[in-house]
């Protein structure tokens, strides 16, 4: 071991024992091994090619859910890393959950490449209250921000309409087998917000029911009711959507399975509605409502496939439309999702898609790799 020359000079004069400073030291290194050791590391890399037949352009118009900077294009969706301590059984539990990402699919909580960085702490009231407290993904939708974890490559209609992240606090309290409950409080409908007043804050709750063993084939069929409730204060952007001062998300989805084992069926409800959109000036209550249905066929242990279909009301925008995406799965490789996957869109009564907006269908063939370790 390499001593600084203060440690040398206190040892020389019989203040310390190098013994000692070499014990000290080794206890500390011990305590970070300690500290490490319950923490794990994964993550994914997520890559794809994708076409879009005939009507797309790089700075075309597209559909939701679509990625304008993927049109015709080789593209690195997202690279994640995830650094976890998982809480134990004890009453006074506590972790940590970090991802971090990076891509044209990359989420973040308004800080950098970071997606998520709670504290996860435990209160034994009850059967548990376990919190997040700090950036954490969204609690409502059919899907979520984790690519793998999707039944699709491109994301669902509902998806692009959801908030994405939060950064506050959320508690969840599991009532019993059945029930399962979430309820928390953020900062305004982005993440990071430039209005910090008490009064602007977004408010979040989900209930989850899961069927039981005694419900026969229909045991783990689960059904979540979720809203997001989030009052801007002063009237400002909201992504695309013009300007509002408050825009409430109400969201339904249920997962069945079916008699045929291999097969499972689930639907989603959205509805967005934006109050007093467009400002002050012109206060305007408008809605987007999509409901989609989706359907999963596990034909062997490597080969599935994934349908979705979807209606998408927007008044908001004055848009109508529908979309049809089908996606192969087959996992070739170990720890590789391969997926390759068409989508149809149509503009019911518009003709929006396209560099001129002149098409009123979108058509989008992609092939899709995800490394998970």
């Amino acid at each position: 071991m390499k001593f600084n020359q203060w440690t040398l000079g206190l040892a020389a004069v019989g203040a310390v024992s190098l013994a000692s400073v070499v014990s000290a030291d080794e206890a500390k290194v011990s305590q970070v091994q300690t500290a490490l050791s319950s923490t794990t590391l994964s993550g994914y890399v997520d890559v794809a090619a994708q076409y879009n037949p005939g009507n797309n352009s790089y700075d075309g118009t597209i559909a939701p859910g679509v990625a304008n900077s993927k049109v015709d294009s080789f593209s690195l969706n997202d690279f994640d890393i995830a650094l976890d301590k998982p809480q134990d059984e004890s009453p006074w539990a506590s972790g940590y959950h970090v991802d971090l990402n990076y891509g044209t699919d990359a989420i973040n909580a308004g800080l950098g490449p970071v997606r998520q960085a709670y504290v996860a702490l435990r209160t034994p009231i009850g059967n548990g209250i376990d919190w997040k407290v700090g950036g954490f993904d969204n609690i409502i939708g059919y899907e979520g921000n984790t690519d793998g974890a999707n039944p699709n490559y491109t994301r669902s209609y509902g998806y692009s309409v959801e908030p994405t992240t939060y950064v506050g606090a959320l508690a969840n309290y599991k009532v019993n087998s059945v029930i399962d409950v979430q309820a928390g409080v953020a900062n305004s409908y982005t993440a990071i917000d430039n209005n910090k007043s008490t009064s602007a804050k977004t408010y979040l709750a989900d209930i989850a029911f899961t069927a039981p063993d005694s419900w026969g084939f229909l045991k783990g069929a689960t059904l979540n009711l979720g809203v997001n409730e989030a009052f801007n204060g002063n009237y400002k952007t909201i992504g695309s959507y013009g300007t509002t001062n408050s825009t409430a998300n109400y969201y339904a989805g249920l997962t069945l399975p079916t008699p045929i084992t291999a097969l499972k069926v689930g639907a989603a409800f959205d509805w967005v509605n934006y109050a007093n959109a467009y400002g002050a000036a012109n206060p305007k209550d408008d809605s987007i409502w999509i409901a989609g249905v989706y359907a999963s066929y596990q034909a062997t242990d490597k080969l599935s496939l994934n349908l979705r279909g979807e209606y998408d009301k927007d008044d908001l925008n004055a848009n109508q439309g529908e979309e049809l995406t089908a996606t192969v799965q087959y996992n070739l490789w170990a720890n590789v999702i391969s997926r390759a996957e068409f989508r149809w869109d149509h503009a019911a009564h518009d003709t929006q898609y396209g560099a001129n907006d002149q098409n009123a269908n979108a058509y989008l063939v992609a092939l899709n790799l995800i490394y998970q370790f």
